[in-house]
């Protein structure tokens, strides 16, 4: 890293519909810098970036590279400028190829204005065998798994040459090898003099890659330093306000009967003879690494996928579950991980998006009980400290993770006896991880059987009693998770463990 100027950001602000979000907030980047910026939901860290990628305007302040004042008025600008915006939620294109996403408005033309499609997929190649994939550049970007649509952003970015470039939450689709690789990445654009604003809520990550830090909360900067001079509970507080203790959960509370099993369910392709069993009352952790077959096992278990063999008994009665709406029927609720294709819409306001799933309860003669419906969402505001100034402004302008606590609500508006999260804190702040883990603890309390999926094994040994461990759509462990470590739940993930089940039940 060099002592250099790159970027300075100074007294910015910005409002939205009159209440403050930036107040007199500065940022300054050096070239060749890895530069943290960290803060909960909501205190503004993508207003900021928003605003450095040309898709805000400030009120007030300026924007400096290099020693010279710069106007960025839209993305394009930006883009001239040298800065390139990965976003948290991902922005592809499903139905155009993975090469048509990566040159999409930067297509190679020859002299007679054909595209040079051979051309293009080369380099795509030659740009994802620097993240250390190998994608096909003619598959089309909706078969592909979150985590490579993810790499196809990336991608995208590497493209253009950037000079400084914005990772907002890049890794959150990635399995942990793929975030070793990527930091590997990241490190070679560094030593070429790039800058990178990396911006994510998992401290472990920032501690390991970055090199100074600029904390924002409620709107202004509260701290800045160097990683490698401040441990990570003295930033943390930085970002709440207050110590997060991270230890894990213990359960004291009794387990039920048995509220759903699973038989030698199966589905080509997929996942294979996988069995287990959830009793009220009982958290179960499923983690493994990227292409596991987790997702997709739960999705037809929620009547997203219809083809399976095998039994779904819930209460001991064996159903056939091949739509949501049944699976619904049989109370069981799930929370997908991916907000903007499968959770959210994003034209209907927040309040609108937390009832749709439940909203005969708050329907009378016909008629939606408005008062009621905000009173409700009210409660879950204030449970999941979900920041939104009003509830009837679309959910689209709202950050990631909030996006997220609203889904969360959602379901549990429902109140399903089991309850199912596929990767629960994804993109959310270390602050609201802690208050949406206590939550998920007294959802089991109260005798729900809760599931979570998770690539982080950490989180998974945090709140869970057991713990399946897939590879390759098969259950290769089940554990205790009083009695495992993140390492040997990693062994088994790999395969480093040798085949075959291993259990520990006892």
């Amino acid at each position: 890293m060099t002592n250099s100027s790159f970027l300075t950001m100074n007294h910015i602000e910005k409002s939205f519909s009159g209440v403050p979000v930036l107040k007199d907030v500065s940022l300054h980047v050096a070239e060749g810098e890895i530069h943290a910026l960290l803060g909960e939901n909501g205190a503004g860290k993508s207003t900021l970036m928003n605003i450095l990628g040309g898709i805000h305007r400030s009120e007030k302040g300026s924007i400096f590279m290099s020693g010279q004042e710069v106007k960025i008025t839209d993305p394009r600008t930006a883009q001239q400028y040298g800065i390139s915006f990965i976003h948290q939620e991902l922005n592809v294109v499903s139905d155009l190829k993975v090469y048509e996403n990566i040159f999409l408005g930067t297509e190679l033309c020859n002299k007679f204005g054909f595209l040079e499609v051979e051309e293009m997929c080369k380099q795509t190649s030659a740009i994802t065998a620097q993240l250390g994939v190998t994608i096909n550049p003619k598959e089309y970007v909706r078969n592909l798994d979150a985590s490579y649509k993810q790499l196809v952003e990336i991608s995208r970015a590497l493209l253009h040459n950037a000079k400084l470039i914005i990772m907002d939450e890049p890794t959150s689709a990635l399995a942990e090898h793929e975030v070793e690789q990527y930091f590997i990445l990241m490190k070679k654009l560094k030593a070429s003099g790039v800058s990178i604003i990396y911006i994510s809520h998992k401290l472990n990550e920032i501690k390991q890659i970055c090199d100074r830090y600029t904390v924002l909360r409620d709107g202004e900067v509260v701290g800045t330093g160097l990683i490698q001079e401040d441990n990570l509970n003295t930033i943390t507080k930085l970002m709440v306000g207050k110590p997060i203790i991270e230890d894990r959960y213990m359960h004291t509370h009794e387990l039920g009967p048995v509220i759903l099993e699973v038989e030698n369910l199966t589905s080509d392709g997929l996942f294979t003879d996988v069995n287990f069993k959830v009793r009220k009352g009982e958290i179960h952790g499923f983690t493994g690494l990227a292409g596991d077959g987790r997702t997709e096992l739960f999705e037809s278990i929620f009547g997203y996928r219809k083809k399976y063999t095998g039994n779904i008994k819930v209460n001991q009665k064996k159903l056939k579950i091949d739509h949501p709406k049944k699976a619904l029927n049989a109370r069981i609720g799930f929370v997908p991980k991916d907000r903007k294709e499968t959770a959210i819409i994003k034209d209907l306001s927040v309040l609108h998006n937390m009832s749709l799933a439940s909203i005969s309860h708050f329907e009378k003669y016909g008629f939606i009980n408005n008062q009621l419906e905000e009173a409700q969402f009210e409660t879950y505001k204030q449970q999941l400290n979900i920041k939104v100034h009003d509830p009837d402004i679309t959910i689209d302008k709202l950050s990631g993770g909030n996006q997220q606590k609203v889904m969360i609500a959602k379901w549990l508006e429902v109140d399903t006896d089991i309850l199912i999260f596929d990767n629960p804190t994804q993109g959310i702040d270390v602050g609201a991880k802690r208050e949406i883990y206590q939550h998920i603890v007294a959802l089991a309390k109260k005798g729900k059987g809760i599931i979570i999926l998770s690539s982080e094994a950490s989180e998974i040994l945090k709140i869970s009693h057991s713990i399946h461990v897939m590879a390759q759509g098969k259950i290769v462990a089940q554990l205790k998770a009083e009695k495992t470590s993140e390492a040997q739940i990693m062994r088994y993930a790999t395969g480093s463990y040798g085949e075959g089940v291993t259990s520990d039940q006892s």
